[in-house]
């Protein structure tokens, strides 16, 4: 008996019984070379024992599988992913930040920085070519604000990290929403330049509503970086660090971050790049002994997630690509090349054909990854963001209602909050029209327990459960099940009006 033809045999029929078929694609030189290697690790092995080779039944796991549990160890063994969203008022710096940690990690050669430098001086804009590594379309450059949310990726000893470079514009929120929803933690960037720091945090500053947004939408640890520390108006000045400082804790208290546990802030310049790879010189900065960024977005805890829980992506795009690709986050459980998943709401079976971390391809991914899927059995225009890439064994819930508890921020002036009242639902990928149909409680702030009276409307600061209703079917989950994908805004007129989460699902919402 040809022992090689036998084993070859084997590992087709494994194969086979794995995918149906081999892919090409999958079949590399390193494979190939793995299979030789298999195949002379059994042939010592039976010339030293001389026993007969007993023929396993079709269906055993022999050699493709090993490879498999192979590949799944490697893929164990990636450094972990963090998504982190760069948050803050408009000219703050966020882009230039990003830019320059590009350009400190290895992602930007000199070249590429050498021609923005000259692009933005062309533009009598110098002090903006590193915004452009990560503002790449030109209404952004000319207008020197971010419009889209940027990504970009960059590792450091311990972690792979993507960038999110929200718009810090206030008529760019809902983008700046859809950058937080993906991330699991926020670096917000504040200007420490006369004058900037305090139109930022004042009455109508995206500072402020930039960090009760990131709270609401589930970044729980923040960076808080005081930005523009070389300024002439600052000149890395002690005083003026600690004046933020002390403006900015009992704010971000009020938004609901605990500032010891959750909240570190430290001193910057993304112009020239001073305590964000290596400490600041003490020559410069004699009073900081804390970390430079690097260092404390290594050290930073990132939020637990669950591998083996029910599989969920929201879908944020799509695109045609040898088939139909989607975009998302995976927020829990693992997906595979090869298995069948279904699209919700509106319950489409796909088969996974590929998977892609940034550009690689892989075998499968687990939660906090931002991945790109290639499925079969769905046409791309039959996808809107918003959708959710979901295990068939237990779909996400897709409604066309719910009830949620609110927390009333500012409504437009004279506006008051009652059965009938119209927003935009702003929860994980999707932007949704909807009406409050129904108060339901108010909940008394200081003891968290519902009042007795009927409410037939409330105003500013109240805490209410309410039944909310959209048009069209939205997958969401119980916030107690699934914290992101569970809580949302509403806002209205461009701006936000109330923070929620959804505290129950009608019973018939299950596929």
């Amino acid at each position: 008996m040809d022992l090689e033809e036998d084993i070859r045999s084997l590992q087709l029929e494994s194969a086979d019984d794995n995918n149906g078929a081999i892919n090409p694609e999958d079949a590399k030189p390193e494979e190939v070379e793995k299979m030789d290697e298999s195949e002379e690790g059994w042939k010592e092995e039976i010339a030293a024992n001389s026993h007969p080779v007993p023929v396993e039944p079709k269906g055993k796991e022999i050699v493709v599988p090993e490879e498999d549990v192979a590949m799944d160890e490697v893929e164990e063994d990636m450094k972990r992913h963090l998504n982190v969203v760069f948050i803050g008022h408009v000219d703050a710096g966020k882009s230039t930040i990003g830019g320059q940690i590009l350009f400190l990690s290895g992602q930007v050669d000199d070249r590429t920085i050498q021609k923005y430098e000259k692009e933005a001086k062309d533009k009598s804009r110098e002090s903006w070519y590193m915004a452009y590594i990560m503002d790449t379309n030109e209404e952004e450059r000319v207008k020197g604000i971010t419009v889209e949310v940027g990504r970009a990726h960059f590792e450091t000893e311990t972690t792979r990290f993507t960038i999110l470079d929200a718009p810090g514009h206030k008529s760019y929120v809902p983008n700046m929403i859809s950058g937080a929803s993906q991330a699991d933690i926020g670096v917000l960037v504040i200007s420490a330049r006369k004058g900037e720091f305090e139109t930022g945090y004042e009455k109508g500053g995206q500072t402020r509503e930039h960090v009760q947004l990131a709270k609401t939408l589930g970044v729980s640890k923040l960076l808080v970086v005081v930005n523009k520390m070389d300024d002439p108006t600052v000149n890395w000045s002690k005083e003026r660090y600690d004046e933020i400082e002390s403006k900015m804790i009992p704010f971000l208290k009020s938004s609901g971050y605990n500032v010891k546990k959750d909240v570190q802030f430290l001193p910057i310049s993304g112009l020239v790049g001073s305590n964000m790879k290596t400490r600041v010189d003490k020559n410069i900065c004699p009073w900081w002994n804390g970390p430079c960024l690097f260092d404390a977005l290594d050290t930073i805890e990132g939020p637990p997630r669950d591998p083996k829980g029910p599989f969920r992506m929201p879908i944020i795009d799509k695109f045609k690509d040898m088939g139909t690709v989607v975009m998302g986050k995976v927020e829990s459980g693992s997906i595979r090349e090869g298995e069948s998943m279904i699209v919700m709401p509106y319950k489409a079976s796909v088969k996974v054909l590929a998977l892609f971390i940034d550009e690689n391809k892989v075998k499968r991914a687990g939660p906090g990854e931002n991945l790109r899927v290639r499925l079969s059995g769905i046409e791309e225009e039959d996808i809107s963001s918003g959708y959710v890439l979901s295990s068939i064994a237990k779909p996400i819930a897709a409604v066309t209602e719910f009830v949620a508890q609110l927390v009333i921020l500012e409504l437009l002036d004279n506006a008051i909050f009652s059965a009938g009242y119209k927003a935009v639902l702003h929860i994980h990928s999707v932007v949704e029209e909807c009406e409050i149909v129904e108060l339901l409680q108010q909940i008394d702030p200081k003891t968290k327990k519902p009042m007795r009276k009927k409410i037939l409307f409330v105003k500013n600061g109240a805490v209410v459960v309410c039944r909310i209703q959209m048009n069209n079917l939205i997958c969401v989950e119980k916030f107690s099940d699934f914290a992101q994908l569970g809580r949302f805004t509403l806002r209205t007129e461009g701006k936000t009006v109330a923070v929620g989460k959804v505290t129950d699902l009608p019973s018939n919402t299950r596929a």
